[in-house]
């Protein structure tokens, strides 16, 4: 089992329980797994080695793509704690820039942010001393980070101090440095289907974090129902919990946070025990949830535990002061869900024992094989992998899609919300014809690729980067109809011959037919005569 430690600041007023359920926990060790991609570097020859990247838990990384790019390190400001003038990382070449920077003074978020704000495609942030790889996350909840940390649309990794001082030395030389930064690995896909789990909360008053989760099941919904619905994915929605020691059930933020005496609890919606909602009655609506899956799933409607949390949300929020009981049967009612068979999912609050669903979910925090401990909210889980980065419909979706095997998306997949728009810039990079407006550029979610086009039946040839030349498709047509044509005419001249042929010894058989009775006639008046001329 492990404690929910998302929403410290809600724990104020209960530190000295907040401890003892450390000491609880102390046998279990807390197992954090840090995502990575692969950087190698491509050019100068002496660098061509493979590395590891840890993956940025804020901005978008390319899930299922790539980038390569020309590294960049700033004369000035290399820890990128303050804003560059203008844009002087935007690349005027082909490649676009990767920003290296210094790890130190300031958050890894705002660093990314002073990146992309002078132009740099991606953010490598070297470490500063030797040690592991970490991952780099967003800073704590307040008013600046929050200016800035949602608009990150750039990726970003931490690399090893070393690797770092190796590409300032290249770079110190005025060599060209350039890498290339793979995620297509990043995100495992064992099969033809998607399983993915987001341990979220029923809580709408826990600030920014609360507000992030709920308008991404809110504009995540449509994509998540078609894919469920026609089987590409498995859903799973968890919804983290910790319990209260023995030694403090009967005190009274225990009894107001918790419900089956103490194994089930969560924080204060207000941080305040005296009013408004209690951390049990959030307990309980998580349960509500985690029950209107079981039983959708059941009756093969998996899906509308999206309509119901949306619903929810907007119904029974806490902020209206409806978040109740009566308010979520209501909604259960209007999807027809069944509300007693939900009812015995969720058992006795109040009764002494322990609850199976959310004993499960429980267990479940604890991190197996690939995947980490959750230990904050949300979590996106993919392919048994923590998601890192913003929790954004398309980022989100393009990730998910990066778990399919190549061939083997989805429609959703392949529509032009996921295109990486790459070409829109120097035509990625590809072979085209501007006079004829004839591009091999061709953008897809896993990045752009370039390949000959087919115009108008006419097949394009090359290697999609430098030429394409026309194939002649047009003659090799004509030549093709030419034969048919001669073919069919030399058919039917010969079916014309024959026929003629067939006709004329016909009618010579006819006629010799015909011209067979009039023979016996001629010879029996031949014999006839003398005896008419005789004697």
């Amino acid at each position: 089992m492990m404690i929910c430690i998302c929403m410290l600041p809600y724990f104020k007023k209960l530190i000295p329980l907040f401890l003892a359920s450390l000491l609880v926990f102390s046998r279990v060790s807390a197992r954090f797994v840090v995502e990575k991609n692969s950087i190698r570097v491509l050019s100068p020859l002496s660098l061509r080695t493979k590395h590891d990247g840890a993956i940025g838990n804020f901005g978008i990384p390319d899930y299922g793509g790539f980038i390569v790019g020309s590294v960049v390190y700033p004369d000035k400001g290399a820890n990128g704690c303050e804003p560059f003038d203008g844009v002087p990382f935007k690349s005027k070449f082909p490649r676009p820039s990767v920003l290296l920077l210094d790890r130190g003074d300031c958050y890894f978020a705002l660093k990314a942010w002073h990146g992309q704000q002078a132009g740099a495609a991606a953010v490598l942030v070297a470490d500063s001393i030797d040690e592991p790889l970490i991952t780099m996350d967003s800073p704590e909840e307040s008013s600046d980070a929050n200016e800035y940390v949602e608009k990150i649309g750039i990726p970003s990794a931490l690399i090893e101090k070393s690797f770092g001082d190796s590409l300032k030395e290249a770079l110190k030389k005025n060599e060209d440095v350039v890498v290339k930064l793979d995620w297509s690995e990043s995100m495992p896909h064992p099969d033809q289907r998607v399983e993915y789990e987001l341990w979220t909360n029923s809580n709408d008053e826990c600030g920014v974090r609360c507000d992030e989760q709920m308008n991404f099941v809110k504009n995540f919904k449509g994509n998540a129902q078609i894919l469920e619905k026609w089987g590409y994915t498995l859903f799973t929605p968890h919804y983290i919990t910790w319990y209260c020691p023995r030694a403090f059930v009967s005190s009274s933020q225990c009894k107001s946070q918790c419900i089956n005496h103490g194994r089930y609890c969560a924080p204060d919606p207000e941080q305040d025990f005296a009013e408004g909602y209690q951390g049990k009655e959030v307990v309980f609506e998580n349960l509500r949830q985690l029950c209107v899956h079981r039983v959708a799933n059941e009756s093969k409607r998996s899906w509308i535990w999206w309509d119901y949390v949306t619903d929810f949300h907007i119904r029974c929020s806490m902020k209206d002061k409806r978040y109740s009981k009566e308010c979520a049967e209501d909604v259960m009612r209007s999807l027809d869900l069944p509300v007693e068979k939900i009812k015995k999912c969720m058992g006795d609050p109040e009764a002494d024992v322990e609850n199976e669903v959310l004993k499960t979910e429980q267990e479940l925090q604890v991190g197996r094989g690939s995947r980490g401990d959750v230990t904050i909210l949300p979590t996106l889980v993919i392919n048994n992998v923590q998601y890192r980065g913003k929790l954004d419909r398309t980022a989100v979706l393009k990730a998910i899609c990066a778990g399919f095997k190549e061939t083997t998306e989805p429609p959703v997949c392949l529509s032009a919300d996921l295109e990486t728009n790459e070409c829109l810039e120097r035509n990625g990079g590809c072979w085209q014809d501007k006079q004829a407006n004839i591009t091999a550029c061709k953008d897809t979610f896993r990045g752009r690729v370039c390949e000959c086009p087919t115009v108008k039946g006419v097949q394009y040839q090359g290697d999609g980067y430098v030429t394409c030349e026309e194939r002649n498709g047009s003659r090799f047509g004509w030549f093709l109809t030419f034969l048919v044509l001669a073919a069919v005419t030399v058919a039917g001249l010969a079916g014309y011959i024959f026929y003629k042929y067939r006709l004329r010894s016909y009618m010579d058989s006819e006629i010799m037919a015909i011209m067979s009775q009039y023979m016996p006639l001629d010879n029996h008046h031949n014999n006839e005569v003398p005896s008419e001329v005789g004697p």
